[in-house]
């Protein structure tokens, strides 16, 4: 764990932790470069503290707190999120500073037990809603709630005089900040579409409160502070969130167990950019990170699905890719399937059905089907499977 702390504005400060020993961020995502969780504290007249972070990182949470702190105590913690990761602390949090305020949404509010147990006798709390404004005398924050952006309770809050947003969840990535190189957008799509993306419309909404703000500054619960160039972020949040392609060309995922349908899947890529598809991406489902499968599977209009028949069903990386899609909210793309199946193919009935469950997927009519080894005789199909495409 590294503790870190920075002022972002002369009476902004980042008060986060950087966590390389994670493995699986939620048990399930690979983040070799760590993760950050990110809290802030902010002086004006009054003092008030932005989340706090997970648990493993208290020590150096609090050395941070309480440097940025100095002399003085916080009147206020400001909960956005109370996913464990940011919400950790607030019991050691109300131990050290009973005195403060607790400021949260009416849904936090109701779930703040689950994580707050007991709720000390005199722990001070005050509900916010839509449009309500702290004054911390000098520096105020107006509210701005974010339901299912990505858990029900999440708010934002807005300092007009420093025209920063802190973002809660939004515009978050992975990595740590001392890892984080300047691709800000590989680590953020990961994230995006495997954290927030099968909320898509409540994104929307919420991109359409922050429209008519000043923001010049974004501060998010994990990843870096964002301070220039924010048009570049914001646009693709809303395409990200409108469920719309970044790249015109074709996504190709490949579940194989012998190595035969991922021939398929790369004669295929080949076939597609000899035709002047200069954006073809191919994902072998059994070994490349899922995560990142599914954020590429985003980034395209049009997708092929290539597995091989397994146990009379579908070869189970590509079964759990789809389901994984369909959470996501896969939607609105082109597809067309390629099975492989030995002496009783059953990969395309099944992928086929999985992808007509999904809103707005096109489905070529006619599945390729493979017999064992990827040969000569494939080629004409996989061929003109091409020409459909583009």
């Amino acid at each position: 764990m590294t503790g870190n702390i920075y002022e972002i504005t002369p009476d902004i400060t980042y008060i986060g932790v950087d966590d390389h020993a994670i493995e699986l961020f939620e048990n399930q995502y690979s983040v070799p470069q760590g993760v950050s969780y990110n809290s802030y504290l902010i002086k004006g007249d009054k003092t008030a503290v932005v989340d706090t972070t997970d648990d493993q990182t208290g020590t150096e949470w609090l050395a941070n707190l309480q440097k940025a702190l100095g002399d003085r105590k916080p009147d206020y913690l400001i909960i956005e999120h109370l996913e464990p990761d940011h919400s950790s602390l607030i019991s050691t949090f109300v131990e050290i500073y009973p005195e403060a305020t607790l400021v949260m949404s009416a849904t936090a509010a109701r779930m703040l037990p689950n994580y707050l147990d007991p709720i000390p006798d005199g722990c001070k709390t005050m509900v916010v809603k839509e449009g309500d404004v702290l004054d911390l005398g000098g520096l105020t924050l107006h509210f701005i709630l974010a339901p299912m952006v990505h858990w029900p309770e999440v708010m934002m809050a807005y300092c007009p005089e420093r025209k920063l947003l802190f973002s809660a969840d939004a515009f978050g990535t992975f990595g740590a900040l001392d890892s984080i190189d300047g691709d800000w957008a590989t680590e953020a799509r990961r994230y995006y579409y495997n954290i927030v993306g099968k909320y898509g419309p409540q994104v929307q909404n919420t991109l359409k409160k922050l429209a008519p703000l000043d923001i010049q500054i974004i501060c998010p619960l994990h990843g870096a502070v964002l301070k220039e160039n924010l048009s570049y972020y914001i646009n693709l949040y809303d395409k990200w969130s409108s469920y719309t392609a970044e790249l015109d060309g074709v996504f190709i995922a490949s579940a194989s167990i012998h190595g035969n349908t991922l021939q398929a899947a790369e004669y295929l890529a080949e076939k597609l950019r000899e035709l002047g598809t200069k954006n073809v991406y191919v994902a072998d489902l059994t070994r490349d990170d899922l995560s990142e499968a599914v954020a590429m599977a985003f980034r395209f209009p049009k997708a092929v699905f290539c597995a091989s028949s397994y146990d009379a069903g579908l070869f189970t990386p590509m079964y759990t890719f789809l389901h994984l899609l369909a959470a996501k909210g896969y939607c609105n793309r082109e597809t067309a399937i390629i099975e492989n199946g030995s002496w009783a193919p059953s990969a395309g009935k099944i992928m086929r059905a999985m992808l007509e469950s999904m809103k707005g997927i096109t489905i070529l009519p006619d599945t390729v089907t493979i017999r064992g080894s990827f040969k000569e005789a494939d080629h004409a199909p996989i061929e003109a499977l091409a020409q459909s495409l583009i």
